[in-house]
């Protein structure tokens, strides 16, 4: 089944809803610079585990998982500021500025050890910026269908006058549907750290090539869903702690339509931290 209905290609995936359980209840906030930001936390244990959401999703996105993690370690979810209930705010963010801001987030919560990084979708250029401006704040990182500055680039190798096409109707939905606070980060089409910018950490990616029976987008045609595959594999393996697995069970939302697998690949991940 399909958990979005709209999407700002596969880079992004800014879906309008894809905040399936926002409102669902008040959070505590805490105050990172000018903004309220709500967070929850949840466990304990000697590993702490940050979750980044992806596009303009709240900390509620993370509810399929977010207790069943919280039976293995600490847990720490939010919502970045202009979205859930954290501050309303239309400002143009680049990753490296949220990836600053969950920064001066775990310092306000007293989070001194290194986290293991979660992130779903446009989540994964926080998390990857994340570590690699701060690589004694991480101790290992999990992307759940990233986002990739290279999406587009597979859409052009398939078939470049179309692709061109669907990327430029693409920019102006953005543009009728408000667009978004990372809409500049996504477009800039920028290369994101990789290795060795990221540190030699335990690195797990997984991602979806689940096939559409109507792919809206090349990217989503059975080629785009195989080439979505290597890149992301290679990406992986990059890293000698690196590690892809791959899925055709589920779409982009990974951890609502196969949460028990999501959560069990994480507890794999918090032993290899715990081993090294």
């Amino acid at each position: 089944m399909k958990r979005f209905t709209h999407c700002l290609l596969g880079l992004l995936l800014i879906c309008t809803s894809a905040q399936l359980y926002a409102g669902s209840r008040d959070y505590p906030t805490v105050k990172i610079g000018a903004y309220d930001v709500e967070y929850e936390i949840a466990g304990s244990g000697d590993i702490t585990l940050l979750l980044e959401a992806g596009g303009s999703a709240g900390l509620d996105d993370w509810q399929p998982i977010f207790y069943a993690l919280a039976e293995h370690a600490r847990v720490i979810r939010y919502s970045r500021v202009g979205n859930g209930g954290s501050s309303a705010v239309k400002k143009h963010y680049s990753s490296e500025q949220y990836a600053q801001e969950a920064l001066a987030l775990l310092q306000v919560l007293g989070i001194t050890e290194p986290v293991v990084y979660i992130a779903h979708s446009y989540g994964a250029y926080i998390a990857r910026t994340f570590a690699a401006r701060y690589p004694d704040k991480i101790a290992a990182l999990m992307l759940i269908d990233p986002a990739s500055e290279h999406d587009v680039d597979i859409m052009r190798q398939i078939d470049l006058a179309t692709a061109e096409r669907q990327i430029a109707q693409v920019k102006r939905d953005d543009m009728k549907n408000g667009m978004s606070n990372q809409y500049l980060d996504f477009w800039s089409k920028r290369p994101l750290p990789d290795y060795p910018d990221i540190p030699d950490i335990p690195v797990t990616v997984i991602a979806s090539v689940k096939t559409y029976e109507e792919p809206s987008l090349l990217l989503f045609t059975d080629q785009g869903r195989a080439m979505w595959g290597d890149l992301h594999s290679q990406w992986a393996q990059a890293f000698p702690q690196g590690e892809a697995i791959l899925t055709d069970k589920s779409y982009h939302f990974i951890h609502h339509e196969q949460p028990q697998w999501v959560v069990e690949h994480i507890q794999t991940l918090i032993k290899r931290v715990r081993t090294k």
